[in-house]
């Protein structure tokens, strides 16, 4: 017989008082009501009973005596007062419970977390709101435990084996059993799973799922930022078994479904280390002088069927995975590098948008279908960038033509004031070993505008011809939209004050006159050194872009329709919109939004950690580099401000490192968050973001992947 999931202690503190209205109670006679006699359940007792009138959730009745708050009694302990969400921590031993009824998180302090962990489903109680204040609550059940994979290092005490966590989220020691170690050792860095927290004992207990090896080894600490942010090691079997029966040759079935394109000039234009090569162009020109371009995809859809076991690992990872010294596929490398891989010189099946266009970039007309390709050239940004530079080369004369048109296109784009944001890349140089020997900047110029303003318009007209009310589409279908909302107000605000205090005329009245203002204040600033800080600072202002059915635009672009629907091999929303718009094509009823909702929010969940896990590689790419230069001083820019600190970042290598507050001792500094400055109250020395400084590296912590600098007066 199984046991019963035994209630939180503060749970049947109050269901108890509940049942007795107004009744006044002392301690003892609440600890005997639940059936708590021992000496330490009693303490225990009266510390959850000091917590609940701090909270107000008890009532002081007198002579040691209590009542349960009214407003909580009865039916409102599990209406409107009780709320279920994820709990996520933070490094201060604080969390916060999200729940979309909440317009705002409940904060939930460290001593009425209970036994709630990181990611844990929670049921929380309410406290009542006090004025100008945060909603508060006590997490009075666990839901359900997350089974999420930790990142630690295994540590003995006493013969006792413990993980220690890499981040700061959880809060208790987590003890590892021995049958649970899985031959881990002393030091090593394991990937764990919490498997209980049993009510009345101090300690999670947790499993080691897997032996990473020694830290701060390459290998060992890739795998750790995969596991960290949850992406898996290597593809099930099941995947890769279902892999091996796929049909790797074109049948002439397949072909006659599709419309040929083997005859026209096609290309892919890649970096030239890319393995996977999920876009190609076409170029024909007619005889009354128009062009015929084609925008091919690779038709993933054609070999990942909806539900196979390919596809839900797919749907699982999201993304691919893009580290400083590897890829980590979304589809297995049969799919991604070989079948769905545009290769040179092999028929290849892809969904394409076909558009007939004037030399002045006008559309006369398009058609998006299943095509048949057979690329003739494979291109490196490189090499494409020299042809438009010297007008020379194997093929310069379609790619010239091609490129005259996208450039039409970006000044359209810009002239409905599109927001120009122009980064720089910076790329490890990387040995054989994957250790860092050099950095490498890299500058978006003319090749790859001439790609991206194709895809741009690609996925714009996909989204258009769904999503937009016309004659013929009289009622739009649900649809996967890439969306991107207005700046953030309050950010919004804080950075025209900035800009405007360092002489910029920075006007916010309209969409128009902001992204004028944008465009203008980029440019002026390339000439006075600020543009990197600028751009930074702008990108923080701006929200997030994510994946929706429901369509506001977007805003940086500048679209009212966008979509992803040119790398199906590397992102699965790309995926998604194929199967739709091929079946809308083919005339199929709209699918359901909620569902389709729900895909989208995992996937752009999915994009953000891939995200933060590629910055953890660079991080850690970063501090390997500079292991050998503790001492050496270097220009660079103030980056970052925070409370514990200000952030530079080095000129050359674009590395990022702290000065810690300790090292401002020559005056009292207060941070002005609005002014992105740091101020010295005595002296007036101020350190603001963008200035330039020079600093001297004093500590690398590998494992930490953090420099630590002082800054050189």
């Amino acid at each position: 017989m199984k046991n019963k999931k035994k209630t939180p202690l503060g749970t049947r503190i109050i269901e108890a008082l509940s049942s007795y209205g107004n009744e006044k109670l002392n301690y003892k006679q609440i600890a005997a009501k639940i059936g708590v006699f021992d000496k330490a359940g009693r303490i225990e007792v009266q510390k959850q009973i000091a917590h609940f009138l701090e909270a107000q959730i008890l009532l002081s009745a007198g002579r040691g005596k209590y009542r349960l708050n009214p407003k909580y009694i009865s039916k409102e302990t599990t209406g409107r007062n009780v709320i279920v969400g994820e709990i996520q921590f933070n490094r201060s031993g604080n969390a916060f419970v999200i729940n979309e009824e909440q317009e705002e998180d409940v904060f939930i302090s460290e001593q009425n977390l209970g036994r709630a962990l990181h990611r844990d489903k929670v049921k929380v109680m309410l406290f009542p709101l006090r004025k100008n204040k945060k909603p508060e609550g006590q997490v009075i059940e666990i839901v359900k435990r997350s089974t999420a994979l930790i990142v630690g290092t295994i540590q003995f005490q006493k013969g006792i084996a413990f993980v220690v966590p890499e981040n700061n989220f959880y809060r208790r020691e987590i003890i590892v059993p021995s049958r649970m170690l899985n031959q881990a050792k002393e030091g090593d860095k394991v990937v764990f799973r919490i498997v209980e927290w049993k009510e009345g004992t101090r300690n999670p207990i947790a499993e080691v799922v897997h032996l990473l090896g020694k830290p701060g080894e390459n290998e060992v600490e890739m795998n750790a930022i995969l596991a960290q942010f949850g992406f898996p090691l290597s593809f099930p079997k099941e995947v890769e078994e279902e892999c091996t029966q796929i049909q790797e040759t074109i049948s002439k079935e397949d072909i006659l479904k599709r419309r040929d394109f083997r005859d026209a000039y096609t290309f892919t234009i890649d970096p030239a280390d890319a393995k996977d090569y999920d876009d190609a162009i076409s170029f024909e020109e007619k005889a009354n002088g128009d062009y015929r371009i084609g925008i091919h995809i690779a038709d993933v859809s054609h070999y990942v069927k909806r539900g196979s076991a390919i596809d839900k690992e797919a749907y699982l990872r999201g993304t691919s995975v893009y580290l400083v010294d590897r890829t980590i596929p979304m589809l297995p490398e049969k799919l991604s590098n070989n079948l769905c891989s545009l290769r040179p010189h092999e028929d290849k099946l892809c969904f394409s948008a076909i558009f007939e266009m004037d030399t002045n970039a006008k559309i006369k007309s398009e058609w998006f279908g299943k095509t048949v390709i057979h690329s003739d050239a494979r291109y490196s940004y490189e090499e494409v960038q020299e042809m438009i530079e010297t007008g020379k080369g194997e093929g310069s004369e379609p790619i010239l033509k091609v490129n005259a048109i996208a450039q039409q296109l970006r000044k359209k784009r810009f002239d409905q004031h599109a927001i120009n944001f122009e980064t720089e890349e910076v790329r490890f140089i990387l040995d054989e070993n994957s250790k860092p020997i050099g950095v490498q900047l890299r500058v978006q110029k003319e090749a790859n505008f001439l790609i991206e303003e194709l895809m741009l318009l690609a996925n714009k007209r996909v989204a258009e011809r769904i999503g937009k009310k016309t004659a013929k589409n009289k009622e739009p279908k649900t649809f996967v939209y890439r969306i991107h909302d207005e700046p953030i107000h309050d950010k919004l605000e804080n950075f025209k004050s900035f800009v405007q205090k360092l002489g910029f005329d920075f006007q916010d009245g309209s969409r128009k006159k902001l992204t004028q203002s944008l465009n203008q204040m980029f440019q002026v600033a390339k000439e006075k050194n600020q543009y990197n800080m600028l751009t930074q600072l702008s990108v923080r202002m701006m929200a997030r872009a994510v994946y929706s059915t429901d369509n506001i635009g977007h805003y940086g672009l500048a679209f009212p329709y966008y979509s992803h629907f040119t790398s199906p091999i590397r992102r699965y929303p790309d995926l998604m919109v194929h199967r739709l718009f091929q079946a809308y094509l083919d005339g199929a009823p709209s699918v359901a939004a909620a569902e389709y909702e729900e895909y989208c929010k995992h996937c752009s969940k999915m994009e953000q950690k891939a995200v933060d896990a590629e910055r953890a590689s660079i991080k850690f790419k970063q501090a390997e580099y500079m292991l050998d230069k503790v001492g050496e001083t270097f220009d660079a820019v103030v980056s970052g401000l925070a409370k514990w600190g200000v952030f530079a970042e080095l000129k050359d290598s674009k590395c990022e490192g702290l000065i810690p507050m300790k090292e401002f001792t020559d005056d009292f500094y207060y941070l002005d968050q609005d002014s992105y400055t740091l101020i010295g109250l005595h002296y007036g020395r101020n350190i603001q973001f963008g200035d330039q400084i020079k600093v001297k590296l004093v500590g690398v912590d590998l494992l930490k992947k953090s420099l630590t600098f002082s800054l050189v007066r």
